[in-house]
Order: structure tokens, then sequence, then C-alpha cells
């Protein structure tokens, strides 16, 4: 019996029960976590490999990978070293490996592939949002628990990587398994990003839907030959099953060139959930997350003035859903466009692409308070579930959380325990100052420089009446910052941003929207290092934001980091699909490098976005706008200026609409009425200097004696 047969000794927080698994470089044992009363997972290093790793930089990139908390990551509990046994801590999962699942050439249908693609997707994204890739996503990795995938060993092959650095060649220890391994990391190349793990991940998915890996030889050396020297086999009519676009994402996800696959897991996923879609012409499995759209309530009291509240309940429901990550949720923007119009529910639906639709009422009198809510199935009409709420007044959080959890439960979508958590969480005890805080949302949303203000003071009569109140504080700081750096708000603004971001922060250091506020506050003063932690802490506190990470990707522009800007705003368009804003920049942060492929990609998805956006919004100005200069570079200048000159007329007092104008007018290269149009909106109000400094579209004014006049007056207009 050799050293690594018997079972290890880590010490008295855990007892060993049994092996359970065996590597190259670890064993796997189940055991009793005496602290805390559990089974966990415990893998201990070979000793020769421990020895050879350093345990130090071992146990420190572990302790990176241990702060991933997404609900298709397993975690690591617990890493250490004990007599010279070098071992890290997991949850013990009672489910099976998609390996075993595929033994014996088991294939799975593409519409279930694609299901947990899906999820195994946005658990990479999530990971590569925070700086790690996996390195080795492979069927061994990936367990199924009642259904759900969830990803094993992130971050320990970038933690023997960086334990073993330069000498890894020499020491033997092979990251990566042949079959599933990226080109660019057979090339030992040090720089992997996200899209090695898709290369992965379509290797896996190969596997899943063929019954064989995509390419097999005899030998390790031989598989790792084939992926520089053959395209993988296309699919196509070799499984019955495989629909054409779902064999070209599976090829384009494995394209030898990093630069030539999807710029995400996520957009990968989704592209082969629509293939898979294709072929269930007949079946009403959905592959991509359940939908459900949530119409503006109707206000049904008799005073009008209860508009807001019934607004208000109905953002407060979107937002509760946004954060189940198994529902797909149209934005706020996107629902209101329906306000007061009376669309058939089956075309609205249809508009919105969501097979469920909330709509409801509210009647206020005095302290009393009566909710309506049915949610319909579209197509049909038919009544999926339907509740009246008549309660007090103060009832009005409850009656939130209820209508949330209803819909989750008949829409069979199981909540996470931090979903439930988000859900039911109450931001403030007193009824008449979330009043004030719904009033100021609804005036935020306007975005004009009057509504704004007033906003504020909505916000600031809700802290007011509740001091306590993190929320109202960093809705404040928004309302703030947005005057300041579009509207003309001067260092008064800016002042008052800062001071309510600080205090939003220090009553609720775990509310992602307080980080969030404080990182854009911090941006505006260029304090961008700063900036970004706090944006990063807003996106682990809450990974289901779109608005933290767009925001996030414009802070990025404003600090110079195009490369990483271009990512981001792709992880905000996989969390919103139906959003123009997210891909209409990262087309224009790909023109900026140079990246042709994910270029061209990314505008053709931001041209049909706003295009659909217009079908829902004939006036969005924003929608015509971002979309025209995303026409122009992708080589259709006729028919950019011709929505451009829709929104010139449409909206003639905008800053950001002239802002955009002159960005459209400076890639068409006239570069006098690009700058004439960059002053009307500096004199309407647009200060954000930084972005005018970075931004690529505006690329070619910066070396026009013009343009330093023009930042001049900017920089003195932010100064007040």
């Amino acid at each position: 019996m050799t050293l690594r047969d018997q079972p290890p000794d880590i010490g008295p927080s855990y007892v060993i029960e049994r092996e359970i698994g065996r590597g190259g470089m670890a064993t796997v044992y189940r055991a009793h976590d005496r602290r805390h009363n559990r089974r966990v997972a415990i893998k201990v290093l070979d000793p020769e490999v421990a020895a050879t790793l350093g345990t130090a930089r071992f146990l420190q990139e572990i302790a990176t990978a241990a702060g991933l908390s997404h609900p298709n990551i397993v975690p690591v509990y617990d890493s250490g070293e004990h007599g010279g046994v070098v071992y890290y801590v997991m949850p013990y999962v009672e489910g099976t490996t998609l390996r075993e699942q595929l033994s014996g050439g088991k294939r799975l249908p593409p519409i279930e592939v694609a299901r947990i693609a899906l999820r195994i997707a946005s658990a990479l994204d999530f990971a590569h949002r925070n700086g790690i890739v996996h390195r080795d996503i492979k069927p061994e990795n990936i367990m199924l628990f009642e259904g759900e995938p969830l990803v094993l060993d992130f971050g320990i092959a970038r933690a023997v990587t960086a334990a073993a650095g330069e000498n890894l060649t020499r020491t033997g220890i092979a990251i990566g398994t042949p079959a599933y391994l990226s080109p660019e990391q057979a090339s030992g190349d040090s720089g992997l990003d996200g899209r090695s793990d898709q290369y992965s991940l379509a290797c896996t998915i190969h596997e899943m839907v063929a019954g064989t890996q995509p390419f097999i030889a005899g030998t390790s050396q031989g598989v790792i030959a084939k992926r520089f020297t053959e395209r993988p086999q296309s699919l196509v009519g070799i499984v019955p099953e495989v629909t054409r676009p779902f064999a070209d994402a599976l090829t384009r996800a494995m394209s030898l060139e990093p630069a030539d696959r999807f710029p995400t897991a996520s957009a990968f996923a989704q592209e082969l959930a629509r293939g898979a879609q294709a072929a269930e012409t007949s079946a009403k499995t959905d592959t991509s997350p359940k939908s459900v759209a949530v119409l503006p309530f109707t206000n049904t009291s008799a005073d009008a003035e209860n508009e807001f509240f019934a607004d208000g309940i109905t953002e407060e429901i979107i937002n509760a859903l946004t954060r189940v990550r198994a529902l797909r949720v149209p934005a706020r923007t996107a629902s209101f466009a329906f306000k007061g119009k009376t669309e058939a529910i089956e075309e609205i639906a249809r508009k919105l692409r969501v097979s469920n639709i909330l709509e409801g009422s509210v009647r206020r009198a005095g302290n009393r308070l009566r909710v309506t809510v049915q949610l319909v199935a579209a197509p049909g009409g038919d009544t999926i579930w339907s509740d009246r709420y008549d309660r007090e007044l103060a009832d009005v959080f409850e009656i939130q959380d209820e209508i949330a959890t209803s819909i989750v439960d008949a829409l069979k979508v199981v909540l996470s325990g931090d979903e439930e958590v988000a859900i039911r969480k109450v931001p403030t005890q007193s009824i008449r100052a979330y009043e004030y805080y719904l009033r100021g949302r609804q005036l935020y949303h306007q975005r004009k420089p009057e509504p704004l203000a007033a906003a504020e003071e909505m916000f600031r009569r809700a802290i007011a009446l509740d001091p306590g109140y993190a929320l109202a504080y960093a809705g404040l700081a928004d309302a703030s910052g947005v005057r300041h750096g579009s509207f003309g708000g001067g260092e008064e603004a800016l002042a008052q941003a800062d001071a309510a971001s600080k205090r939003a922060l220090e009553l609720d250091p775990t509310l992602a929207e307080a980080h969030a506020a404080r990182g854009l506050a911090l941006s505006y003063h260029a304090q961008f290092d700063e900036a970004d932690r706090e944006l990063r802490e807003a996106i682990r506190l809450d990974p289901t934001s779109y608005d933290n990470a767009y925001h996030y990707a414009r802070v990025l522009v404003s600090a110079g980091r195009l490369e990483e800007a271009a990512r981001m705003f792709e992880t905000a368009a996989s969390l919103r699909p139906e959003d123009y804003q997210a891909l209409a920049l990262a087309n224009n942060m790909y023109h900026r490098l140079g990246r042709e492929a994910e270029h061209r990609d990314a505008g053709l998805r931001a041209v049909e976005a706003a295009t659909h956006a217009l079908a829902i919004n004939p006036a969005d100005t924003r929608a015509l706008t971002l979309g025209a200069a995303t026409l122009l570079r992708m080589g259709d200048q006729e028919a950019g200026r011709e929505w451009l000159e829709r929104a010139l007329k449409l909206d003639a007092t905008n800053p950001i609409t002239f802002y955009n104008a002159s960005c459209f007018e400076s890639l068409a290269g006239r570069t006098d009425v690009a700058l004439d149009y960059l002053q009307r909106a500096i004199h309407l109000g647009l200060h954000n200097i930084y972005w005018l400094l970075n931004d690529p579209d505006i690329a070619g004014l910066r070396d026009h004696p013009r343009f330093a006049t023009v930042l001049r007056e900017a920089e003195a207009a932010a100064a007040g």
C-alpha cells in the first residue's frame, strides 16, 4: 500500500470517510466537517505534486477561486495544509458527473444540451468577469444534480499554473485535458481568456450531442496536433437532430483563433439554444430561460396622483424577477413602452419575445391597498395564475414578495437561496419614505434635467423620513450623477453624488446598488482604480444586474481600457438580450481595436436589437442614434444617416442625441459638422470629460484645434 492509498490526516476539523475519486494530481474523499456538521468532498494533492508546486502559492490562488459565488459553480469552502498534506474542501454533491451520463457513447438531445450549456456558460461568464479562467472544462468537471449542471474545480487549474509558473513544462504537470484543450492553451499561451474555456465547452458539447469527441487520435499528441491541422467535422447529416445553426455555432466556438469565436460563452450558448429550438418547432419546450414580461400596472385609484405607486410596484416586481437567473424578464423600458396602449396580449408577447405576460391593477384608498394580478400564457391567452390582495398599505412589501414568488412557482422555477433572499429583502420600514422613493424612481427614469432635480428632492424626502434608507441614498447619488454628467449639473450635483454614495455604502455595505453608485461617483472624479473596485463588488453582489455591468463597461471606456470595456459590454448584453446599447458600444470598441469578426458580430446583433426596440417604440431616439453609428461602422452610411435624421427631428433638446450625432459625423469624416454637434451637446449640459477623451467614435476630432476649445468649455461647465 502506497502513501496515497492511505486516508490522509488533514487535522481535527475533518473526518475522512472514504475515497470517491482519483485523478493524476489529486485524490477525492468524502468527509465529515465537524465544525459545521456537514458532509463535504475533500481533494488532497498528490504529495509529489504538492512538493513540486509549492504550498503557499497554490493556496493563495485557491483563496482567489473561493471568492466565486454562482448557483452553477461548486464553491471552495476551505483549503489548507496539515502535516505536509495540501487539500481543499468543497460541498459534497449527490449527483453524477457528465462523464458518467455520457458513458458508452450515450448522446443527449440538442434541446437538453442547449439547456445545460446555458447554465454552464452563465457560470463561465461570471468567473471570466471576475478574472478567473477555468482551464479544464470537460465532462469529468461537470456534475449533474437534479438536472442542473454544476462546474467543479473552478480556479484549480489556474492555481496549479500560477504555483508552477515557468517550471510547468519541466515539472511534467499537464494542465488541461488534450481532448478539450484550446489551441492557445496547448501552445502554452499564458495569456488565456474566457474564449479558451469556450473552446473546451464546445468540445464537451460536441461529445454530448455526437457521442464522440471532436478530435480522435491514437495519442494525446495526435489529438492536440489535429486541432491545429483539421477543422472539426460538422454534425449536420451525422446527428439527425442537429440543425445547421446549431452545428455552425459549435464550429465557430471551436475556431482555431480566439478572435473568431463568440465574444462570450453565453453568446455561444444562446446561439446553440436558437439552433436547438429550430429543431423543436412542434414542441413547447423553451431552451432559453422561461420568460415573462411585467406590464405597467393600471392605477384604478380615485386619485390620479397614485400613478407613481402603480408604476413603482411594477418596477419593484420587475427588479425582483430579474434577479431570478432562470427567468428572462424584459427591462422596464421595454415593458413601459406599452403603458396606456390597448394592444392584444399575444401581440405584446410577440414584440417582447416572451411566453408569459403579467398584468395587474393597483387601487389605493387611504391606508388600504388592493392589488389585482393575473399571469397569462401567450399564445393562447390562458390564465396561468391570478390573485387579489386586499391589505393595509403597510403590507406592500409582502404583496410584492408574494406576487414575485407566485410567478416563480407558477412557471415551475426553483429559486436558489440567494435569489429568495434578494426577492424578500425589505428596504425600509417607513411606507411614507418608500412612497417618496417610488416617486423618485419614476422621475429618474425620464432622464431629463427638471425631472432629475425633482427625483433628487423625492429621494431627499425619503431619507428625511428614514435616515437609514441606503437604497434612497443610492438613488440620490445616481440622479445627481446623471444630472452632473449629462444635463449641466455642476460641482453641486457632483458633491451630492459623492456624499450620498458614501452614505449609502456606510449604511449597507452588502447593497449592490450602493457599491454601483459609489463606483460611478468616483469615476466622475477620475478615480478609476477605486471606481473599478466598487463596481466589481456591485457585480459580485448582484451578478444578474444589467445596469452594474453596463455602467462598469462605460467607466472602463472613460478610463481608456477599451479591451476590458468590450468584454464587459458583452457581459451586459448577455444579461439583457433585447438591449441594443451594450451591443452598439461593444461594436464601437471592437471597431477601434481592429477585431473585425467580433465587430461584425456585435454590430449585426446591435442593429437587430435596435430595430426591434424601434418596432416597440418608434420614438426611441437612443436606439436611433446608437443604431445609426453602428450601421455606419458596418458600412451602411445611407441607412445610418436616415436613422440619425429621424432622431434629430424627434428630439432637438437632448444633449445625448447631439453627442451621438457628433459621433456619427466624426465617423463619416465630416469633422466640422461633428464639432458643431459636440459643441451643441456641451452647451446643453454634456460634461463627461473622460468619455470625450476616450470614446473611439470621436478619435478623429481630438487632433483638431477646435476640440481643445470645446473641451475647455466642457471642463468649465462641469466645474459649475
